[in-house]
């Protein structure tokens, strides 16, 4: 793992620093550095080691991924060495990061992909990896509202999807300008893990609100 090497002049930070900004313990910060998921902070000293913004934002990253999602450390590690790897590649860096905030729920057996989320993916013109999380995720959810007797018809299904398509647009506009990949794949996780509650909050607002003006009598 490549040392850090701050080359902006800023002073370096303990340890000690790096935890209270974190709010990772230190015995946790020395637990990744030695499983290598943060890499080794620039020598001060024969005891002491200093450490930088790079170094909070990876923790931070990490947190989200172990933290928020529960991936096991060894699956975050992959993750963030996949995303060094596609740095310079923002469409493969978004789908790995976010891809991988379904890796701890996901089963071992994939359930097959019905023709019917291939079919609307194709009449959305949606480009979409055959393997991506959601397509099995959605044709779960088509299942089950079929069993309980409520199937979605496609004309919904359809005006749903173009609502996610403008969702789609206002978050990725949150990461336009963005070059630091690290930076890139901790708000994309916070634009889906965090932020989903909040959509879904502002989502049963908004039916309060209709059902409010549709049935004002009573």
């Amino acid at each position: 793992m490549k040392v850090s090497n701050d080359q902006s002049g800023a002073v370096p930070m303990r340890m000690s620093e790096l935890s209270r900004r974190s709010g990772v313990s230190v015995t946790t910060i020395k637990y990744y550095l030695r499983e290598g998921l943060l890499p080794a902070g620039r020598r001060l000293s024969a005891t002491q080691a200093g450490y930088d913004e790079d170094h909070l934002r990876r923790l931070r990253l990490i947190r989200a991924l172990t933290g928020v999602r529960g991936l096991p450390v060894s699956a975050a590690r992959d993750v963030l060495g996949a995303l060094a790897e596609h740095a310079g590649d923002t469409h493969s860096l978004l789908g790995l990061t976010l891809g991988s905030i379904r890796l701890a729920e996901e089963s071992a057996d994939d359930s097959p992909e019905p023709a019917e989320v291939d079919s609307l993916i194709q009449e959305l013109g949606w480009d979409v990896h055959k393997s991506a999380p959601a397509r099995s995720a959605l044709a779960e959810t088509l299942t089950s509202l079929r069993t309980l007797g409520a199937p979605l018809d496609r004309r919904a299904l359809l005006s749903y999807a173009h609502l996610a398509e403008r969702t789609a647009v206002l978050d990725l506009d949150q990461l336009d300008g963005i070059e630091d990949p690290l930076e890139v794949a901790e708000r994309a996780l916070l634009l889906t893990v965090l932020l989903e509650p909040a959509l879904l909050a502002l989502r049963r607002l908004a039916q309060e609100n209709e059902s409010a003006q549709r049935h004002a009598e009573s």
